[in-house]
């Protein structure tokens, strides 16, 4: 992945329904989904969706297929593998365990 290509997919990502519609669709793994449930589970009209869906896949972030008369988008994983090691790439000097292991989530604090 070149600079340009890094640039595009964060600039896509930089928009809060683009964004919450790539983590919709991380989350649904390989099956995807379609654009009614995805527009319906974000909250925002079908047109509005259509045009962040569009950006994310010109950015490469997502793909689309036909399946019978509808389309299923898809996160694509490879292009999001090569973004992240792209940004986390000679980390630390090459010392990537010293400094970029994932932080523990926080627990909830119980009452």
């Amino acid at each position: 992945m070149d600079e340009q290509d890094v640039l595009r997919a964060l600039a896509a990502l930089s928009q809060q329904h683009r964004l919450r519609a790539f983590r919709a669709l991380v989350v649904a793994g390989p099956a995807g989904l379609n654009p009614g449930l995805l527009a319906e589970a974000l909250g925002i009209p079908p047109n509005t969706l259509s045009f962040h869906l569009k950006e994310l896949s010109q950015a490469g972030l997502v793909q689309a297929t036909r399946d019978g008369r509808s389309l299923v988008y898809r996160a694509a994983y490879e292009r999001m593998d090569a973004l992240l090691s792209f940004l986390t790439d000679h980390c630390c000097a090459g010392a990537a365990a010293a400094c970029c292991e994932p932080a523990p989530l926080a627990q909830p604090e119980t009452p």
